[in-house]
């Protein structure tokens, strides 16, 4: 059996932590180290500065690609710096004789930028979710995915999903006992619950322009836990409930109903991260008709369940 060469490519300023993440799993981390051969290269050799000043002195230039059957991205400085045409051509050229693409994190950008995405689905850091999207509108971004394959062309999302990405690499090429292996080597899991969705800060706003629909927010903010329904929301901003769901869409992009939804959820995480109250008690604070609704509620909008959140966020001691 040939033993599949993964090639990592160097950029000037690149992360050590993004660099060494598939040095890692392709290399030291292999309980058998004839599975797969790494390499590294750059645009041209000698040697690259990282982000916190290490030097790495690279013998191989672009050159590596036409023969290496997985090549990495493993970082990229910034979303507005186009590649060069030698490496977006030097990857399209790999592509298309069969080897596998993969773009870490912001290494997904090189891969878009080379028009290689479009039309397929693909994983990239969430803060940079607007920017990535505006950029590259053809292409079809999971927000949620902590890796995406699409017919050889492999993203994450950011910083730690790296590795969750290289372990199913792995696993594809050597199956699930062999990843599983290489994941206890680096004391990790093999595989992580949910997505992007539970790492994700998406606060409401706090004010809007609309000063009644501030004074509605602040009067929801505070009375969280008691059922609402438009038309007492709509008395009391003295609007009709038709009036009242245009203003409140106009000026916080989401229906009442919604807006609550979202709120109750980010009171709910609240009361996770920082008290000992039982999910049903959690529930009823946060406004929820009932603990099945507020977990189906949760379990949609974040991938996992609240006690899974409690334990992720609080460790593994925290009361349930």
């Amino acid at each position: 059996m040939t033993v599949p060469v993964v090639a990592v490519i160097a950029t000037a300023g690149v992360s050590s932590f993004h660099f060494s993440v598939p040095c890692i799993v392709f290399g030291h981390a292999l309980p058998e180290p004839d599975r797969f051969r790494l390499q590294i290269c750059a645009e041209a050799p000698g040697a690259v500065q990282s982000d916190i000043g290490l030097l790495i002195n690279i013998e191989h230039g672009l050159e590596l690609l036409e023969s290496a059957d997985i090549i990495i991205v493993p970082f990229w400085s910034h979303p507005e710096e186009r590649p060069s045409a030698a490496l977006l051509t030097a990857l399209k050229a790999a592509w298309a004789r069969g080897a596998e693409v993969v773009g870490l994190c912001l290494g997904t950008y090189v891969l878009a930028y080379a028009g290689m995405l479009s039309k397929r689905r693909a994983a990239t850091h969430w803060e940079y979710e607007r920017d990535f999207t505006e950029r590259f509108p053809d292409v079809l971004l999971d927000t949620n995915a902590l890796y995406i394959n699409d017919e050889r062309l492999i993203t994450s999302a950011g910083t730690a999903a790296g590795i969750d990405c290289c372990l199913n690499i792995v696993r594809e090429h050597y199956g699930s006992a062999f990843a599983n292996r290489v994941a206890r080597r680096m004391v990790m899991p093999p595989y992580r619950e949910g997505g992007q969705a539970q790492y994700i800060e998406r606060p409401v706003p706090e004010t809007t322009r609309d000063n009644t629909v501030n004074e509605l927010i602040t009067y929801l903010r505070r009375n969280l836990k008691r059922p609402h329904n438009l038309d007492a929301l709509a008395t009391f901003c003295n609007m009709s409930r038709r009036t009242l769901t245009r203003h409140f869409f106009a000026a916080t992009g989401l229906s009442v109903g919604d807006w609550l939804s979202i709120e109750r959820l980010q009171r709910s995480q609240e009361l996770l991260e920082s008290t000992d109250h039982s999910i049903e008690v959690i529930s009823s604070m946060s406004g929820f008709q009932s603990p099945i609704s507020y977990r189906q509620s949760f379990k949609n909008r974040f991938g996992v369940s609240p006690s899974e959140w409690r334990r992720a966020f609080r460790g593994p001691d925290s009361q349930l």
